[in-house]
């Protein structure tokens, strides 16, 4: 729980947004049936919230090594091949 340099800590915005990310991702898959994403794909939550779900994975899998534990883990468990390596 290194606060100094932010890569780990879960607490805050960069959180949030990923928890929004993980909901998105888990509506899209049970709505498609698969976890493959077009880059310029936005879903819309029920709440009205819009997700850039496309940017999101890239992002997410770009910075993989960033991410915590706990965040990996939550996109393996929907199927993310690249979340479990």
């Amino acid at each position: 729980m290194n606060e100094a340099t932010g890569a780990k800590n879960e607490a805050g915005k960069g959180s949030e947004a990923f928890t929004r990310g993980v909901e998105a991702l888990r509506q899209y898959i049970t709505r498609e049936g698969k976890t493959t994403v077009g880059r310029q794909h936005i879903e819309e939550l029920p709440d009205g919230t819009s997700i850039r779900l496309g940017v999101f994975l890239s992002n997410q899998k770009s910075r993989r090594d960033r991410l915590t534990d706990d965040q990996l883990a939550a996109l393996a468990a929907l199927g993310l091949d690249w979340a479990a390596e």
